[in-house]
């Protein structure tokens, strides 16, 4: 099991802490940066499964659009041709998919600004990542610097390689913050009431409509 459980351990991880208490800084650095890798697979998935979503909202986006229009198409055609019954219909289901249409277009909302938001925090965690391994590596190099230098002098003094080694640089003070959190989002019904009133507006709107065609047929 991992050091790290959420993106909020490593926000809040005081990771110079944790490597100053370490018995051996080199292996926690390595921990360090395996979860932090992990972590950027899982904000990559989550990028891709909101990218699918919007994808099948653009779909379903763009079918609302066409029905809206195909709709609107029948009740003029039904009003060319004096059926005021079917073009009152057909502008009833007008409306109902434009309705649907707003949510749609609402969804495709929240989704891109989950998407940017994921994309933010995917390139800092990235940015902390890429710094972590340049510092492991300059880590190797100082220690790997450090053995030959005490090999060399070990016949003339013995030294302490505990010594030697607390000579190296400190790493960094803290992995900046990883802001991961997605908000989510539900779409909920109005109540009856609320639904009774929106009828009402809707059927004014419909009515309004229907007259307008009938006047533009008429003057047509």
């Amino acid at each position: 099991m991992g050091m790290f459980t959420r993106f909020a351990d490593i926000i809040n991880a005081n990771i110079n802490s944790m490597l100053d208490k370490a018995e051996n800084p080199e292996k926690m650095l390595k921990l360090i940066i395996q979860e932090m890798e992990e972590t950027l697979v899982e904000v990559r998935s989550s990028a891709a499964k909101n990218i699918a979503e919007k994808k099948q909202l653009e779909r379903a986006l763009a079918h609302a659009k066409r029905q809206v229009e195909n709709w609107q198409q029948k009740a003029q055609l039904a009003v060319e041709k004096s059926r005021d019954d079917l073009a009152k219909q057909a502008l009833v289901e007008k409306q109902k998919v434009a309705q649907q249409q707003t949510e749609l277009e609402n969804q495709m909302q929240v989704v891109d600004e989950i998407l940017v938001d994921i994309q933010a925090d995917a390139g800092r965690l990235q940015e902390k990542l890429n710094e972590a391994k340049r510092k492991q590596e300059t880590f190797l190099i100082r220690q790997q610097s450090a053995q030959v230098r005490l090999k060399a002098r070990e016949k003339a003094t013995v030294h302490n390689i505990e010594d030697a080694l607390q000579k190296f640089e400190r790493y960094q003070e803290k992995i900046d913050g990883l802001e991961a959190q997605v908000e989510a989002y539900d779409f909920t019904q109005s109540n009856d009431l609320e639904s009774q009133f929106r009828d009402l507006e809707n059927q004014e709107v419909i009515d309004n409509e229907l007259e307008a065609l009938k006047a533009k047929v008429a003057n047509g």
